[in-house]
């Protein structure tokens, strides 16, 4: 069993014991390893489990933080919560060690981030007590591992705070993540979020230079028709441009580019080619797609939600397992009665 020393050290972060786990997705392995320890464990009293014990510190952790978790806003009001500079600044602190509320302000103050201290408390410390990234003991706070998985995860975070809207409805968070697997059309942003609001989240997310569009003449495509064009007579240049265009289409100004030919006379061509019916057009729609900004913004909020996921999962084995050590206290109690 893993002991702490001292008298700090026996209310020391969990994280003491959880630093063997490279990342939060060996939790689960972890709950493995946990209840081999406890089920290898004689301790003197139970008192000592509930005192000193890191393993049972970690238990209780995920117990918590399953209750909070179980919120089914849990995901949004988390992604709120993190975005503000001060709340990352004061989880980055805690993770180091125990610090009372003045303490944590001095050390905010270093930075300019001073704040009267009954606004300090409500608005930036009880949200991260209340979704299960720090407690609270003897009026000192510190991260519980949870809340440094996620302080490790969240280091380059704070650039993109101003970049997404504050007390939101997350639905920025939810498109960015969806356009990691490709960009998106307009009705498939209208069938991700409200469609009254669609443009405006779009726009809100371009100006912070996280999505973008190609430009407009890469929305029409050149295809060559079914009509054969051996009954056709070509220019030297008409038929170069021709057998460059590929069976799935190609923007003029893709072709430009791979004839070596100006725009100019690249439309040219094409105009005439169309007028003997060997060209036809077609347009795709507009598709929104992730900046490099923003598919790193992106990826960070997919690795914190599986990471919730993930969890969540971690949480419910040690719930379960609770609810069944009860369960079976309560049967043997009830048999010894009976005898």
């Amino acid at each position: 069993m893993t002991y702490a020393s001292g008298g700090d050290e026996r209310m020391g972060n969990v994280l003491i014991l959880s630093r063997k786990v490279e990342n939060i997705h060996d939790l689960a392995g972890t709950i493995k390893s946990l209840d081999a320890e406890c089920g290898s464990c004689a301790p003197i009293t139970p008192l000592e489990c509930i005192n000193r014990c890191q393993v049972y510190k970690l238990k209780n952790e995920l117990r918590k933080l399953r209750e909070a978790m179980d919120n089914p806003n849990y995901i949004k009001e988390l992604f709120n919560v993190l975005k503000n500079e001060t709340r990352l600044h004061i989880l980055q602190a805690i993770v180091n060690g125990r610090y009372s509320v003045n303490r944590l302000q001095r050390e905010l103050e270093k930075g300019r981030h001073s704040r009267s201290q009954e606004r300090f408390s409500e608005e930036y410390l009880r949200p991260l007590v209340t979704l299960g990234l720090a407690t609270e003991a003897r009026d000192e706070y510190y991260a519980t591992t949870f809340g440094g998985y996620l302080s490790e995860l969240l280091g380059c975070l704070p650039e993109f705070v101003e970049m997404l809207p504050a007390h939101s409805e997350c639905y920025e968070e939810t498109l960015l993540q969806s356009m990691l697997s490709g960009p998106k059309t307009f009705e498939d942003v209208e069938d991700l979020i409200p469609p009254k609001i669609a443009s405006r989240i779009l726009k809100r997310l371009r100006s912070a230079g996280l999505i973008e569009t190609p430009q407009e003449r890469d929305y029409i495509f050149f295809f060559r028709s079914k009509r054969d064009s051996n009954k056709e007579t070509f220019t030297v240049t008409e038929r170069r441009i021709y057998e460059t265009i590929p069976t799935d289409g190609i923007s003029a100004g893709k072709l430009a580019e791979e004839t070596g030919l100006s725009m100019r006379r690249t439309y040219k061509y094409l105009r005439s080619l169309k007028g003997k019916k060997l060209v036809f057009i077609r347009k795709t729609p507009k598709a929104y797609g992730l900046t490099r900004k923003g598919e790193r913004l992106a990826s960070i909020l997919q690795e914190l939600q599986q990471i919730v996921e993930d969890t969540w999962s971690s949480s419910e084995q040690v719930v379960r397992k609770a609810k069944k050590f009860v369960h079976s206290k309560a049967i043997v109690r009830k048999l010894t009665q009976t005898m």
